[in-house]
């Protein structure tokens, strides 16, 4: 991997952080084939329990690097679909992994940046970040999943006006509408953000990963559909250890031991 990206597992809670703050973490190709192996990665190690993603500077992340589009002249669409293949295999994995994965917000987080910020399970943000979808102030259209995960997070409506006047949303905003779970002071954003993957990880990770893919299934199933997967699920939590461990610790009134299988 590049040093584009930063990563490390402590504890059971890997931390991915964009390492371009003099590019404004902007993603090019070698980033995104990065963030491709970690989330690969992430879910290949039992030892990893939740994931935390983050930018060094005062951006998150401004989104796809545009220099490179122009740099690669007529092969720029290629170059987007090489791009956008590792990308959104990662934003896939991220998804589908049981680890929760925690955006923690330091700065502005615009078009590739703000896609991701929406794609995280959960997301706490700086009092200073900014969000913008930017992608058509460069005639350009939305990737990394955001024209699924945005409508469901703040609605089609809503949806449509950021992709289409790419209005900024403030911190505040950004809660207000649903994009984000927390706002917190500049200062606390990396160990809000730690301490709450640490709660995450200590927790019962197979469980976590079913609560993910129900609810990804439940915008697209019927109610039938929907109850049959929700009893597959937690009938197939009582032959897991955490899932015997909660019920035990639950009648015998003590702290749950989770082992994350």
């Amino acid at each position: 991997m590049s040093e584009k990206v930063l990563f490390d597992v402590v504890d059971g809670v890997a931390a991915v952080t964009f390492n371009r703050p003099d590019q404004a973490n902007a993603m090019d190709l070698a980033v995104m084939q990065d963030l491709m192996h970690i989330s690969i990665d992430c879910d290949e190690d039992p030892g990893v329990r939740a994931v935390i993603i983050t930018g060094n500077g005062p951006f998150f992340s401004a989104g796809g690097d545009l220099a490179s589009f122009q740099e690669a002249g007529e092969r720029a669409g290629a170059l987007i679909l090489e791009m956008t293949t590792h990308y959104h295999a990662a934003i896939s994995r991220f998804s589908r992994m049981n680890a929760p994965v925690i955006a923690a917000v330091n700065g502005m987080a615009a078009g590739a940046g703000f896609s991701l910020v929406a794609a995280c399970d959960l997301a706490i943000a700086a009092e200073s970040a900014r969000f913008t979808s930017a992608y058509t102030a460069a005639a350009l259209t939305p990737d990394g999943s955001s024209t699924y995960f945005v409508p469901r997070l703040v609605g089609t409506r809503r949806a449509v006006e950021l992709m289409l006047t790419n209005r900024r949303l403030s911190a505040a905003e950004a809660l207000e509408w649903g994009l984000i779970n927390r706002v917190v002071p500049d200062d606390d954003l990396r160990e809000e953000a730690m301490d709450l993957a640490r709660q995450l990880a200590h927790g019962p990770s197979v469980a976590y990963g079913q609560v993910k893919a129900l609810l990804h299934n439940s915008f697209t199933g019927t109610l039938e559909t929907q109850m049959e997967l929700e009893s597959r699920a937690i009938a197939a939590m009582t032959h897991t250890h955490d899932g015997a461990e909660g019920v035990a610790a639950f009648s015998e009134k003590r702290p749950p031991a989770y082992e994350g299988c």
